[in-house]
């Protein structure tokens, strides 16, 4: 993402923090608590994840973390998040997690360090001046992945120049390409889609 991109994405939620107060889902863009709840759903269904380790890229306030480890008996997650606001309020709430670790960083830049499964679910939706920026993160995220890759994605938007839809078959057709075993899910939210890429 370019300089442009990234300083967009701060300050629109830097913006919503204000509007919305810093503790709410509503300040990491979510519509409300169940859509983004109806995602986290969406991504656990991806395989076991006892005793894996989970690398959750843009990891806002790092709230898949309680949602995965409630459903197996150990994770080890890391959480990586470019934003100081949400990555501080992401360790205020789970930093004394014992499988847990908070990274600050940009994960369009950073090397990413591998993981049994990488997430991004709500962090690659931001527009770009770059046409292949989204291919590129896809490609870049499921090569540090062990297992799976898993992320989601706007299929329809409301306007505001922040966010940007996709359509689920051309990025199936993306993901085909780069492997042979990859799953799409849709039908658990009217404007959303979910993609897994297995190793």
């Amino acid at each position: 993402m370019s300089f442009f991109d990234t300083a967009a994405i701060f300050n629109y939620h830097r913006q919503m923090i204000d509007a919305c107060g810093p503790q709410s889902s509503l300040a990491l863009g979510w519509k409300d608590r169940e859509s983004q709840r109806s995602r986290f759903r969406a991504l656990a269904t991806i395989g076991e994840l006892n005793n894996r380790s989970v690398l959750d890229v843009g990891c806002g306030y790092g709230d898949l973390l309680p949602y995965l480890a409630a459903r197996c008996n150990r994770l080890n997650y890391t959480g990586v998040e470019q934003i100081p606001e949400l990555l501080h309020e992401a360790i205020k709430r789970y930093g004394d997690h014992p499988e847990a670790s908070f990274i600050h960083g940009d994960f369009t830049t950073m090397q990413l360090t591998p993981a049994d499964y990488v997430f991004a679910s709500g962090s690659l939706n931001y527009r770009s001046v770059d046409p292949e920026f989204i291919f590129k993160i896809i490609t870049k995220f499921y090569g540090a992945c062990r297992i799976a890759f898993a992320f989601n994605l706007l299929s329809d938007i409301v306007p505001n120049g922040m966010l940007v839809a996709y359509d689920p078959d051309e990025i199936n057709a993306y993901c085909n390409k780069l492997c042979n075993n990859v799953k799409l899910l849709k039908g658990y939210a009217a404007d959303d889609f979910t993609v897994f890429m297995y190793r």
